[in-house]
């Protein structure tokens, strides 16, 4: 049987801006994807069309996730065409169905996003290998509104971890509280060791960039949007990154601006 050569090793390359903020951190290029997030934050959109844009935006970040970081293997499969025809077998890489995968539902913003990704992990990979955890995590503010923390109420862990890949699917990455919460939590308290750790968001800012590189250096975070729109003009019209430090996309209450608005409350319709 020939084996056609384009398929021996697939290379995916993703599409993404240019920054300084090191090689783990990928902000996705998509002209597409931009123009629904800004559908998604704009004051005239309510659901269900929320529920439906977050559908649109976290199908792309998963299969981008995949595509990128998920381990591969050579297969040798049939089509429906062997009747037919000895040569009609696929030979070539796939995605290795048989990584184990976590995706963790950071409630409640996070609550639908990663229903998202494990209903599309299904379908991919083999059930048996797939599952979704749950964290019930939410911020912790003083009397000004102010983020001081995270507060865990909660979790529902299935097991341990070895050699799996985690996903911390969560829309907003402000402060960066949350994930590294979340992402402790399943370093030093679930057994065994991930393959892989990847936490996807639509939006970022610089804090949540530096917050989360400090105390998660082994995390990868794929993002839609960096937010950075109460920095200066000067430092707009630098590359993201060049010059971090001066970089600001949180307001005093640690809500991102532009922004979205707070994507818990207007995806679950529930404001207290």
């Amino acid at each position: 049987m020939a084996i056609d050569s384009q398929h021996k090793n697939v290379v995916y390359q993703l599409s993404e801006m240019e920054h300084f903020y090191g090689p783990n951190i990928h902000i996705l290029s998509s002209p597409f994807m931009l123009s629904i997030l800004a559908k998604l934050g704009s004051p005239e959109t309510h659901q269900p069309m929320i529920n439906e844009l977050v559908e649109i935006l976290y199908g792309h970040l998963i299969d981008e996730t995949i595509g990128f970081l998920f381990p591969k293997k050579n297969i040798s499969i049939e089509t429906r065409m062997k009747s037919y025809h000895s040569e009609a077998v696929y030979e070539g890489q796939i995605i290795d169905p048989d990584i184990p995968c976590v995706t963790v539902d950071l409630a409640r913003a996070g609550t639908f996003p990663s229903h998202l990704c494990y209903q599309k992990l299904n379908y991919l990979m083999n059930p048996n290998v797939v599952r979704q955890d749950h964290f019930y995590v939410a911020r912790q503010c003083n009397d000004k509104g102010e983020v001081i923390g995270v507060n865990v109420s909660g979790s529902k862990i299935g097991g341990p971890v070895d050699n799996s890949i985690l996903l911390f699917p969560d829309p907003m990455g402000a402060t960066g509280g949350t994930i590294v919460e979340v992402y402790q939590h399943y370093k030093n308290k679930v057994g065994g060791k991930p393959l892989l750790m990847i936490a996807m968001h639509l939006i970022v800012t610089p804090e949540y960039l530096r917050n989360v590189k400090a105390h998660c250096p082994d995390l990868h975070i794929f993002a839609l949007r960096l937010d950075r729109g109460l920095s200066s003009q000067a430092i707009l019209n630098e590359v993201p990154g060049k010059k971090w430090e001066q970089e600001r996309g949180l307001n005093d209450n640690q809500y991102i601006v532009p922004g979205a608005g707070g994507l818990g409350e207007i995806m679950n319709n529930s404001y207290c």
